[in-house]
C-alpha cells in the first residue's frame, strides 16, 4: 500500500509539472490519475480580422485524445526569421501582441505580402502557449480554398511568429456593420462558402468553436476565409464530447452553455446565429448581459423576421434545434446544408473552385492597400520591439513550432531591394506619399468632409484634381470601389491615384476645366430644347449604365455634373462626387443609410423608408426642370428656409405651367412630371427615360431660345442649394460607432472570460 500510495504520488507530482509543457513540445495526449480533471485556461483579446479571444477551457474529466502533428523544415529550404520580413503597417493590436502587414525581402517569394501575427512570449501564461500552438498547429494541418493558410512559423527568444495570407478585403464584420444587413443571395453564397470550409476542419476532427463574423475575412476577390483557430478543439469523433466553455456567449450552442459536453453540431449552431445576423443586422439571442444571453440562448423563444424567405425561415429552424441531435447537419453532416432548399441554386463543385461570383470583390489600387482594416490601427508608425523573454530557456518552451509551408521555395517573385536592421527588428517600409508624388496649388471646392485642390504631377507637369477626405468624418472605401470599378466610362470622372497617409485619403482625378453644367448652361446666350434633351440624354444614358452595375449615385446635383473641357459638347460631361454612392446588393434592394442634398431629394428620402435607384431619377428630373426654366421646382431664392424646401419636396407639388412653361414644349413637361413623380414605383426608371419621345426625337425637338429665369438669379440658387446642404449633410462615423457595434456592445465581441 505504502509503495501504491508513492507510485501515485510521484506520478501526480510529474504530471503537475510537466502539464504546463505539454502542449508546447508537441505532445497532445497526456493522462492524469483516474478521477482528476484537467483545468486549460485561455485568454487573450481580439483586433480586426486576426482576433484573439478571451475565454476559459473547462475540458471534461474523461480524456479526449488530440492530435499530435510534427512537422519539420524541408532540407535545403530557409529556415525563416524576422530579417527576411519588412514591416509595412499595422493592422490590428491585442493586449499580448500585433499583426502587421509584412513584405518578404529575401527567399523565392521576395516582395510577397503577408500577415504577421506577432505574440509576445512574456505575455503568455502557459494556457495562451498551448492556444498558440494549437492554432499553429491546426493551420499547418489545413489546406481548404476558404481557410486561411499558414506560410511561415518562427520565435525568436522573446517572441512567436506566424506569417498568413494576407487578406485585403478586411472580415466579415466591418462590412455587416456598413451594409447593416445583407440579401439573401449574399448571405447564401457566404454562408455555402462558410458551410465547405466547416465541413473539411470537422472531417479532420476539428470543432472550430468560435464562429463569428470578425473570425471571417475576405480575400481578393471577395471570397471568404476562415482565420484564428485558438479556440478550436481537435480530434473529437462522434462519440466522444467536449466540454469546454469557449467561444463568444452570443454565438454558443445551448449544449456549450450547460456544459453538458458538445460535438462538431455546435458549429452548425453558430452557422445558425451567423445567418441570422447577416439576414436581419440583430443577433437572435442577446440579453441586456451574459448571465440573460445564456438563458436566452437556453429558454428563449425565436420570432422569425416576416421578411425572410419561407426557405431561410426553414434553414434557421432546422439549425436552431437545441437538441443537438436533431440539428441539420447532424448524422450526415454537411450534405443535409447543401441538400436544402434554401441552397438550392448552389453549384457545389463550381463554388469549392472559386468559379462563383462573390456578392463583393474587395477594390484594391496598390497590393498594399489597407482601406478594409480599421484606422485605428493602420494609422499606426508599425514598429517590432526585441521582446522580452518569460525565461533564459524561453526558447526550448515552443521548441517545434518554427514550420515552413510546403511548396514556398518552389514559387518565385522578382526579389526587391530593402535595407535591414542588423538587430533582428523588422523596419519600417516607408511607402509614397501624395506630396512625393504631386505639387498641390488652390483650392477647387470645399465639401462636408472634404477639400478638393488642383494639384500638378511633379514628373509630368500635368494637371489634376485631388479630392482630400478626412478618415475620422468619412469612410472613403465605397467611393474608391466605385471610381476604380466604373471610372473607365466615358462619362465618369477618372480616378487617376490613390494616397492614403492614415488620416485622410486622396483622390486624384482628372481636372474639370470646363465647370459645372448648370452654372455653364444658364450662363450661356442661346439654349434650346434640342440642346438640353441632347444634354439629358447623355447624363441618362451614365446613370442608367451605373445602375445596371448597381450602383446610384443619390447625389445627382448641379455641382456634381461638370464639363472636362470648354468646349460644352455633351460628350465632355462627367459624373463627380461619388460620396454619397452605393452599390446595391439585389436588383430590388432598398437602400438603408439615407443621405441627401436638398433639392435633389426624393420624398422617400425625406420620410426615412429607403430608396433604391429612383432617388437618381428624381435628381435628374429636378436638373430637367431647372434646365427648361432656369429655376428649380421647390427653392425660388435664399429667402426660402430649408424647412419650407423641405415640405415642399415631400408634398411633391410642382408647376408646369403659365410664365416659362409657355415655351416649353408638351412632351418636356410630360418628362418632367415622370421623372418627378412622388411615388418612386411610378417614376420612370433610366431606361425609360432614354425610351421617352423627348429623347428619341431630339433631332426634331425647336431650335428656338427657351425663355428662361435670367442667370443673375443663379447665383442665389446656389446659395440656396448650399444653405441646404449644410443643414442636412449627415455625418458618417468610423465602423465602432455604428448601429451593429453599439448593439453589441464592443467593437469587436470578444470571447468570454468567465
Amino acid at each position: 500500500q505504502l509503495w501504491v500510495f508513492r507510485h501515485l504520488f510521484i506520478q501526480l507530482v510529474r504530471w503537475a509539472y510537466f502539464l504546463p509543457f505539454a502542449f508546447l513540445f508537441g505532445v497532445y495526449s497526456l493522462s492524469p490519475p483516474t478521477g482528476y480533471g484537467m483545468l486549460l485556461l485561455c485568454r487573450d483579446t481580439s483586433y480586426p480580422g486576426f482576433s484573439l479571444t478571451s475565454s476559459v477551457c473547462v475540458c471534461d474529466e474523461g480524456l479526449v485524445k488530440e492530435i499530435s502533428i510534427t512537422h519539420h523544415v524541408k532540407e535545403g529550404s530557409e529556415k525563416a526569421d524576422t530579417r527576411q520580413f519588412e514591416l509595412c503597417k499595422v493592422l490590428g493590436q491585442g493586449s499580448f501582441g500585433k499583426v502587421f502587414l509584412v513584405k518578404k525581402i529575401t527567399g523565392p517569394d521576395a516582395g510577397q505580402l503577408y500577415a504577421m501575427k506577432v505574440l509576445k512570449k512574456a505575455t503568455l501564461k502557459v494556457r495562451d502557449r498551448m492556444r498558440t500552438k494549437m492554432e499553429r498547429d491546426i493551420l499547418v494541418e489545413v489546406n481548404h480554398p476558404f481557410i486561411v493558410k499558414l506560410h511561415y512559423a518562427f520565435q525568436t527568444e522573446g517572441k512567436l511568429y506566424l506569417i498568413l495570407d494576407f487578406l485585403r478585403g478586411g472580415d466579415l464584420f466591418t462590412r455587416l456593420s456598413k451594409e447593416v444587413m445583407f440579401t439573401e443571395e449574399d448571405v447564401k453564397f457566404y454562408l455555402a462558402e462558410l458551410a465547405l470550409a466547416l465541413d473539411h476542419l470537422h472531417g479532420l476532427g476539428i470543432i472550430y468553436r468560435d464562429l463569428k463574423p470578425e473570425n471571417i475575412l475576405l480575400d481578393n476577390d471577395g471570397h471568404i476565409k476562415l482565420t484564428d483557430f485558438g479556440l478550436s478543439k481537435e480530434s473529437i469523433d462522434h462519440e466522444n464530447k467536449a466540454y469546454s466553455f469557449c467561444g463568444t456567449v452570443e454565438y454558443m450552442a445551448p449544449e456549450v452553455v450547460n456544459r453538458r459536453g458538445h460535438t462538431h453540431s455546435a458549429d452548425w449552431w453558430s452557422y445558425g446565429v451567423l445567418m441570422f445576423e447577416m439576414l436581419t443586422g440583430t443577433l437572435p439571442f442577446q440579453g441586456k448581459d451574459r448571465k440573460e444571453t445564456m438563458t436566452m440562448i437556453l429558454k428563449a423563444k425565436l420570432g422569425m423576421p416576416p421578411f425572410l424567405s419561407p426557405e431561410a425561415q426553414s434553414l434557421l429552424r432546422n439549425l436552431f434545434k437545441r437538441n443537438a441531435g436533431n440539428r441539420l447537419a447532424g448524422p450526415d453532416g454537411v450534405e443535409e446544408i447543401k441538400r436544402h432548399s434554401f441552397f438550392s441554386t448552389i453549384d457545389w463543385n463550381k463554388l469549392y473552385r472559386k468559379e462563383v461570383t462573390p456578392p463583393f470583390k474587395p477594390v484594391n489600387q496598390r497590393p498594399d492597400d489597407t482601406i478594409y482594416f480599421d484606422l485605428e490601427f493602420t494609422a499606426k508608425t508599425p514598429r517590432d520591439s526585441p521582446g522580452v523573454p518569460p525565461s533564459a530557456n524561453a526558447h526550448q518552451l515552443f521548441r517545434g513550432f518554427s514550420f515552413v509551408a510546403p511548396g514556398v521555395e518552389e514559387e518565385s517573385q522578382p526579389p526587391i531591394q530593402s535595407h535591414l536592421n542588423m538587430s533582428g527588428i523588422l523596419q519600417v517600409s516607408f511607402m509614397l506619399q501624395f506630396t512625393d508624388v504631386y505639387d498641390v496649388k488652390e483650392d477647387i471646392g470645399v465639401g462636408s468632409y472634404s477639400i478638393c485642390k488642383r494639384c500638378v504631377h511633379k514628373n509630368t507637369g500635368m494637371d489634376y484634381a485631388v479630392k482630400i477626405i478626412s478618415k475620422e468624418r468619412r469612410d472613403p472605401t465605397e467611393e474608391v470601389e466605385i471610381l476604380l470599378r466604373y471610372g473607365q466610362h466615358p462619362n465618369i470622372i477618372t480616378l487617376k491615384d490613390v494616397f492614403d497617409d492614415g488620416r485622410s485619403v486622396y483622390l486624384v482625378t482628372e481636372l474639370m476645366k470646363g465647370g459645372e453644367l448648370l452654372d455653364k448652361i444658364l450662363r450661356q446666350k442661346f439654349f434650346s430644347e434640342r440642346e438640353a434633351s441632347a444634354v439629358l440624354h447623355t447624363i441618362t444614358k451614365t446613370v442608367e449604365y451605373l445602375h445596371a452595375q448597381g450602383v446610384v449615385h443619390r447625389d445627382l446635383k448641379p455641382s456634381n455634373i461638370l464639363y472636362v473641357d470648354e468646349s460644352g459638347n455633351p460628350e465632355s460631361i462627367r459624373i463627380c462626387d461619388f460620396g454619397f454612392a452605393k452599390q446595391l446588393r439585389a436588383e430590388n434592394g432598398l437602400l438603408m443609410t439615407p443621405c441627401y442634398t436638398a433639392n435633389f431629394v426624393a420624398p422617400e428620402v425625406l420620410k426615412k423608408q429607403g430608396y433604391d435607384a429612383a432617388c437618381d431619377i428624381w435628381s435628374l428630373g429636378v436638373l430637367l426642370y431647372t434646365m427648361l426654366t432656369g429655376f428649380t421646382p421647390f427653392a425660388n431664392g435664399p429667402e426660402d428656409t430649408p424647412e419650407e424646401i423641405l415640405v415642399r419636396i415631400g408634398s411633391g407639388k410642382f408647376s408646369l405651367s403659365g410664365g416659362y412653361w409657355n415655351s416649353v414644349s408638351f412632351e418636356a413637361k410630360d418628362l418632367v412630371s415622370k421623372m418627378l413623380h412622388v411615388d418612386p414605383h411610378k417614376r420612370l426608371t433610366a431606361a425609360q427615360v432614354l425610351r421617352h419621345p423627348w429623347i428619341v426625337n431630339k433631332d426634331q425637338l425647336p431650335k428656338y431660345q427657351l425663355n428662361r429665369q435670367d442667370a443673375p438669379h443663379l447665383g442665389a440658387m446656389a446659395a440656396t442649394y448650399s444653405a441646404l446642404n449644410r443643414n442636412v449633410s449627415p455625418v458618417l462615423d468610423p465602423v465602432g460607432c455604428s448601429t451593429l457595434a453599439q448593439r453589441r456592445g464592443v467593437k469587436k465581441l470578444t470571447s468570454t472570460a468567465l
